[in-house]
């Protein structure tokens, strides 16, 4: 196939598409959430759990308020109370109930939350569930003038249709139980070591990858220029190597094609648009698949010569048989992952596909020097920044954080995203990370090595450990922020930009060699064929 209209097809897709660190908070935001005595609890999720005529059923989510008594956190020391609802319904006054400690539930709306709350507290209830109304959860707080705001009894807003389900069994006459707990989550979930480490070592491989091909073109061309051969005209150009150089203008230009591409996400979010971008990412998928795959048996001696011969498709050009022999396989995966990617264990195919895209992308597009790789991500820098955290001035949420969770959608979230679930969270859930974050930052890992064997450097002469190392420690230190910020999204470039560009320039200025970095990238050579040999 051809790779590089391929490519150029998807590398704008990849990049745009939200960059996150974890799927971030699962609770809608309030902006105005303010603390003072008897209103500075935490905003913590609190599972439900129901029992129906004494039989277990189902366990609801729901989320405490700034307000009323803290929950416990294990399941074995909360104490299950009986449901009853409220009367008058939205209870805001006292009661007609004659309560002896049971749960009270309430409807949303005709007075504040700590009204309510201090009514049902008068009652005699252990707890009041209020139910929203609207299929979210929204976060409970004091309002500035309140002044009776020493509540003992714990506060939880349920959504509308777990309250619906609630107030039916009720009404029903069915004698409903609750138990309210709010677990806590671990400080480190696995998942994200493991995410960490997908991160690297995608950028790892990619890296030595496309400096491996640099070298050998290099060598190529000068065995050409040595030669003196006519072959040389056909050489000319990196293109005609199937290789993509981003230039200031397309760097400059990400901004702004990344935005539009991200605010269609957000204004198009929906079953059908999800559906859309599935099928984007597997033709996507099976390039990257297929370009690793072959290049991967290309190593071995017994597929060398089906990778060395051609033969003409139309549409496509001349095609080595061997990647007609991978290309059903590709196929047939990414379809089979494409259907059942609803599984629970879907995420492995996902994380598969796009680990193999992001390898081929990093390989074939490539920065030509430090000041295009600069500017690209100073951009990348403000447009994460922007559309995480500035965009909720004019969108009233994060842009960003809703395309990623799929909000609107009925989906998990985007398909371009690597996710690993968070296997010891009590509340489930996956972390995630978004292409962005690796091909960015990759790009100029990738250029670092590419420099560094091209120059003859060595790993302590050179930059590109210094650049892994950059981008690991920046990544590392994006996770330390996600939980510093009880898990709400965060713009890992934030973190991964100053780490990764700052070490490459300093360093650069340090040594001297900032101007050949910045300018050129690659040494020049007087006699190349002698400067360049094969290993």
């Amino acid at each position: 196939m051809d790779t590089k209209r391929v490519i150029n097809i998807f590398i704008f897709i990849l990049v745009s598409s939200p960059c996150l660190a974890s799927a971030g908070d699962i609770v809608h935001q309030d902006n105005n959430a303010p603390k003072r005595p008897g209103c500075d609890n935490n905003f913590v999720l609190v599972k439900v759990p129901t029992w129906v005529d004494g039989g277990e059923d189902t366990e609801y989510v729901g989320v405490g308020a700034r307000f009323g008594r803290t929950l416990e956190a294990k399941e074995k020391d909360a104490s299950q109370n009986r449901l009853v609802l409220a009367d008058p319904p939205d209870c805001c006054s006292k009661p007609k109930n004659k309560l002896t400690g049971e749960a009270i539930l309430v409807h949303r709306g005709g007075c504040s939350f700590t009204a309510k709350a201090n009514f049902a507290e008068e009652a005699n209830a252990s707890a009041i569930l209020i139910i929203n109304n609207k299929t979210e959860l929204f976060k409970m707080v004091c309002e500035s003038n309140e002044t009776d705001v020493d509540i003992r009894i714990p506060a939880i807003m349920l959504p509308q249709d777990a309250g619906a389900n609630l107030e039916k069994l009720i009404k029903n006459n069915s004698v409903v139980s609750v138990q309210l707990y709010s677990p806590r989550r671990p400080v480190v979930d696995v998942a994200e070591v493991f995410l960490w480490l997908m991160a690297v070592g995608t950028i790892l491989c990619a890296s030595y990858w496309s400096a491996w091909t640099a070298r050998e073109t290099a060598i190529e061309l000068d065995k050409l220029l040595k030669d003196g051969s006519d072959e040389f005209s056909n050489m000319e150009g990196v293109n005609s190597n199937g290789f993509v150089d981003i230039n200031m203008a397309s760097a400059v230009s990400f901004v702004v094609i990344a935005s539009c591409f991200l605010v269609m996400l957000y204004k198009l979010m929906s079953f059908w648009f999800i559906e859309v971008l599935v099928v984007l990412f597997c033709i996507g998928g099976v390039e990257g698949l297929q370009t690793c795959v072959v290049a991967l048996l290309s190593c071995f001696r017994w597929f060398q010569h089906a990778g060395d011969s051609f033969i003409k498709v139309p549409f496509f050009g001349a095609v080595s048989y061997l990647t007609l022999a991978v290309c059903p396989f590709c196929i047939a995966f990414s379809v089979v992952w494409a259907v059942y990617r609803r599984i629970s264990f879907a995420w492995i195919g996902q994380d598969i596909l796009g680990i193999a895209l992001m390898i081929t992308v990093l390989q074939i597009v490539r920065v030509p020097n430090l000041k295009v790789g600069t500017v690209l991500l100073s951009c990348a820098f403000l447009y994460d920044i922007f559309w995480v955290f500035v965009s909720k001035w004019w969108f009233h949420e994060s842009v960003m954080i809703v395309v990623a969770r799929g909000d609107r959608s009925g989906e998990d979230g985007i398909p371009m995203l690597l996710k690993i679930p968070r296997l010891f969270d009590p509340w489930g859930g996956y972390s995630v990370i978004g292409f962005g974050d690796i091909i960015l930052p990759g790009l100029i890992v990738a250029f670092s090595l590419r420099y560094d064997w091209l120059m003859k450097k060595n790993f302590r002469s050179g930059y590109f450990v210094w650049a892994m190392t950059a981008y690991g420690l920046g990544l590392l230190i994006t996770y330390v922020a996600l939980n510093l910020m009880d898990g709400h999204g965060q713009p890992a470039l934030l973190y991964i930009v100053p780490f990764t560009l700052g070490t490459f320039l300093t360093l650069g200025k340090k040594r001297g060699e900032l101007k050949t970095l910045w300018t050129r990238g690659e040494p020049e050579r007087a006699c190349p064929h002698i400067q360049l040999q094969s290993s």
